[in-house]
């Protein structure tokens, strides 16, 4: 129930963002070139560009969106997160490029969104593994206690 509220809220967010009329950052290259001087001047390298902001941000758009598709499906079922992730981007890009006129559709974004959606995916694992592990964990240790005090009196 929860990972479906996440998964609907992730899903509005990269819609509002990918089939907005207009770029998301339309209005804002101004700041967007004061925050990458101030990287610069504080050591990020100078090829971390406009670019780069794009690409790491649409990497992260899709992370959380990749974790959720994930832990919404049920285990045997998980793996088809994996080809959903780049067909939804490709989808969305291929709606911008028909659809709307002023956006820009890439296979940067594509890629981005797909790295981002699988690495969603990749935590998502790693999170459900580290949550066996602690159960397992905590099942033996109740054997444990269970077993060494089946012969003593309660007290």
């Amino acid at each position: 129930m929860i990972a479906t509220a996440g998964l609907m809220m992730c899903l509005a967010v990269v819609l509002a963002a990918t089939l907005s009329p207009t770029p998301i950052d339309q209005g804002y290259e101004g700041a967007i070139a004061r925050v990458l001087s101030v990287l610069h001047r504080n050591g990020v390298p100078d090829w971390f560009g406009y670019r780069w902001v794009e690409f790491t941000a649409n990497v992260a758009m899709f992370v959380p969106l990749g974790f959720f598709l994930s832990i919404v499906f049920p285990t045997r079922f998980r793996w088809i997160a994996l080809p959903l992730i780049p067909s939804v981007s490709f989808a969305l890009e291929t709606l911008q490029f028909f659809v709307l006129p002023r956006r820009f559709a890439t296979v940067n974004d594509v890629i981005a969104n797909t790295i981002g959606g699988w690495t969603g995916i990749a935590l998502a694992a790693l999170m459900v593994a580290a949550v066996h592990v602690r159960d397992r964990r905590v099942v033996e240790q109740w054997r444990a206690r269970n077993l060494v005090s089946v012969g003593e009196p309660p007290v």
